[in-house]
């Protein structure tokens, strides 16, 4: 109940929402309290568009994808590299790894390859044979009649030339925090140094949450979004629904860290 009511509450208070029922307040206000109603108006639009302007939208998740450095090996000492969950269409007849979406794609494939790097030299001459390093994927199903993202993940894995053994699907968590304590549970040694893989705004707070199920998390930050247009073309200073996307996850993150907070406080 609490998981579904966090995140009804974290889609009503994204920009989008909250300025079009700003906007619309406004309109309603025009007539009674012009003054009211034209400055709502105005100071919605304005933010609006200023969400959906590349320069503001890439400081925003910048500052967020730029927590952590690209990780271009695995130590040796790593017990597990984990995938955290994204999401998928899997009744979409779209293939195994194209069900999966932009987001668990890239998570995904760092999640390989950095796998590939971390596994044993005795791994590597035993395919399909027991993994030394196991590839632990997450993710319960964003519907109840979906089947959970974990499957998919491993699903798509497998055909990228995984073995199952190496494969640990976790399909219960359904958030972070649970994500994190149930690679603790399934590991079931304190401290244990996972790869953890997400995306590179996610990582700050999935950080967090790992350090605080007990684990030793390295951070290995997937799927950038922001500067992905130069500055020297017209779609970086032109407002569109992809920058008012990245002002979205930026502001996404900033709700799960308050969040994160408060259930910090209110822990007995």
């Amino acid at each position: 109940m609490y998981a579904s009511l966090k995140s009804l509450v974290g889609q009503l208070l994204m920009p989008a929402p909250l300025l079009l029922f700003s906007l619309l307040l406004g309109l309603l206000l025009w007539r009674s309290r012009p003054r009211i109603g034209w400055g709502l108006c105005v100071l919605s639009a304005l933010g609006l568009l200023l969400a959906s302007w590349a320069p503001l939208a890439d400081r925003l998740l910048g500052v967020l994808e730029d927590s952590y450095p690209v990780l271009l090996a695995p130590p040796e000492d790593v017990q597990a590299v984990v995938v955290l969950g994204g999401g998928w269409q899997p009744e979409e007849d779209w293939g195994v790894v194209g069900r999966l979406n932009s987001s668990s794609q890239a998570r995904l494939m760092e999640g390989l390859r950095l796998w590939q790097l971390a596994r044993g030299e005795e791994d590597k001459e035993l395919l399909p044979g027991s993994a030394t390093v196991p590839l632990i994927v997450s993710g319960v199903s964003p519907r109840g009649n979906r089947a959970p993202v974990a499957l998919g993940y491993a699903e798509a894995a497998m055909a990228l030339g995984i073995p199952q053994s190496a494969l640990i699907p976790l399909t219960e968590p359904s958030d972070t925090g649970k994500e994190a304590r149930a690679v603790a549970s399934a590991l079931a040694e304190p401290g244990a140094t996972v790869v953890l893989v997400t995306s590179a705004s996610h990582l700050p707070r999935a950080m967090v949450h790992f350090c605080a199920a007990g684990l030793t998390p390295i951070p290995a930050p997937a799927e950038f979004l922001a500067r992905r247009d130069s500055v020297n073309t017209l779609g970086y200073w032109v407002p569109a629904s992809r920058h008012l996307g990245k002002t979205e996850r930026a502001w996404y993150e900033l709700l799960g860290h308050l969040a994160l907070n408060w259930e910090a406080r209110t822990c007995p």
